[in-house]
């Protein structure tokens, strides 16, 4: 009969490989993108504005699976390099519609390909299939637990 897991035993608590993959995935990020002055969150943020120009703020925190009341940061130092500009909504004063800039655009076209080699790079050592199958366990994961974090609801 085997033993359970040591519960002190850092390498057998999958959390800390989540954190682990998570500060990889930032660090190859970093490396190919780090001199367009990005973050991740940056990037998901305007790659979400570009495909969806007009998107209000509590959407686009759904969408990228961010806190809604940390976004607005994120946006404020888009807008504030001009590659995102907010617009009152016609249908709600309350609510702020924001679109990408042409400098926005092209940033994004630019920055595309570099984040997609941070992808294939973080995800390199893993066969065709082991990728299908890893995307597919994280998707498993997060869905099951979706009311715990910022994940968009199937609503």
């Amino acid at each position: 009969m085997s033993q359970p897991p040591d519960p002190m035993d850092l390498d057998s608590l999958p959390g800390h490989y989540a954190r682990r993959l998570q500060q990889l995935a930032v660090a190859l990020f970093v490396e190919e993108v780090g001199d367009l002055n990005l973050t991740p969150v940056q990037y998901s943020s305007l790659q979400t504005i570009c495909a969806n120009p007009g998107i209000d703020q509590k959407t686009l925190a759904k969408t990228i699976a961010y806190d809604t009341s940390t976004i607005a940061g994120v946006i404020d130092r888009l807008e504030a390099r001009g590659l995102v500009v907010r617009q009152v909504a016609p249908n709600d004063r309350r609510a702020r519609q924001i679109r990408p800039t042409r400098q926005g655009l092209d940033l994004l076209h630019a920055v595309t390909p570099r984040m997609l080699s941070a992808q294939e790079r973080l995800v390199a050592p893993l066969s065709p299939a082991e990728r299908t199958e890893f995307m597919r366990l994280m998707r498993v994961m997060l869905e099951a637990n979706e009311d715990l974090s910022n994940l968009p609801t199937n609503e």
